[in-house]
């Protein structure tokens, strides 16, 4: 996969080859799969060269096919979109049949390394469905990145942003948003340092098929879940938490509620637990996304 730049917490270089050994692992492996006791008071785990990853991303994408649209620059980061078209040709139109659109967002937070990691395999496996349309943003904050730390460089947290935004790197986000068509499914990529296993939210208001429990166990053979009766101060069932949703009682938006008012009426925040070694969380946002794209691709062939 090449130089991804990994660095533990003692700086150590972790090896390319290494970096994703439980992708294809049984549940005798996922057991073995612990809490490395490192994030006592916040992340303390491996971190990343965030320029090499971009950089591999930026080569695996070209590769692929996809194009890429820089919406944001500061200092020597660019801000890209990437974009992969269906790749199936309606045989009535010779245009494309009916491709759900997702979005589908990482590298927010700059304590957390697994979503950009995960955005590269993503692209590298290209295990997409042939009629789905992706709009990938790989990372929204290089620059915490480069500080190993959860807000930007100015000390404001990009997922509580996305009302009255104060950050260039959100209003510039929201502009592009603003020129894209609707999604039919939105994912954000996560980590939570304190949490005991992966979980998700929920957005869905409209009632439309879930996806969640069939994420859940698609995750459940590369990563353990955090069953808690209650993640985050809300209820939660198999890792699943559905919050109720009033997004007008509060002042600071994360993306997912910015999503769910103006480009999507379904949507998933995928949270992969920190404090677990960095290749299960990576392999737990990679499951998670593959078997959501998957479900909306054939939901949307349903219904269309």
């Amino acid at each position: 996969m090449g130089n991804l730049g990994c660095r533990g917490s003692s700086q150590s270089t972790i090896a390319a080859p290494a970096l994703f050994p439980c992708a294809g692992a049984g549940l005798g492996e996922v057991f073995r799969v612990q809490k490395l006791g490192k994030n006592l008071d916040g992340y303390h785990g491996e971190t990343i060269d965030i320029r090499a990853v971009l950089r591999n991303i930026k080569s695996a994408a070209a590769a692929q096919g996809w194009t890429s649209e820089v919406f944001h620059t500061h200092q020597d980061f660019d801000w890209v979109a990437l974009h992969r078209k269906p790749r199936l040709k309606d045989q009535a139109s010779g245009g494309a049949p009916h491709a759900p659109l997702i979005h589908i967002s990482a590298g927010t937070h700059g304590d957390e390394p697994a979503g950009p990691l995960a955005a590269l395999k993503l692209i590298q496996e290209n295990r997409w469905p042939d009629n789905a349309e992706i709009f990938l943003l790989p990372c929204l904050n290089p620059l915490g990145f480069t500080l190993n730390q959860r807000a930007n460089a100015d000390g404001i947290d990009l997922n509580r942003d996305y009302l009255n935004s104060k950050s260039a790197e959100t209003r510039t986000h929201i502009a592009w948003l603003e020129r894209q068509p609707q999604f039919d499914l939105y994912l954000c990529l996560h980590e939570d340092w304190e949490s005991h296993g992966f979980y998700l939210y929920e957005t869905n208001p409209d009632g439309r098929p879930s996806f969640a429990e069939k994420i859940a166990a698609a995750v459940a053979p590369v990563c353990p879940l955090d069953l808690s009766a209650e993640i985050e101060g809300r209820p939660a069932e198999g890792g699943i938490i559905r919050p109720k949703f009033f997004p007008h009682e509060r002042l600071d938006w994360p993306e997912a509620f910015y999503q769910i008012t103006y480009k999507s009426r379904q949507g998933y925040t995928l949270e992969a637990p920190s404090d677990f070694p960095l290749p299960a969380r990576v392999a737990a946002l990679v499951a998670g996304v593959t078997v959501a794209v998957r479900e909306v691709t054939r939901l949307v062939e349903i219904e269309k």
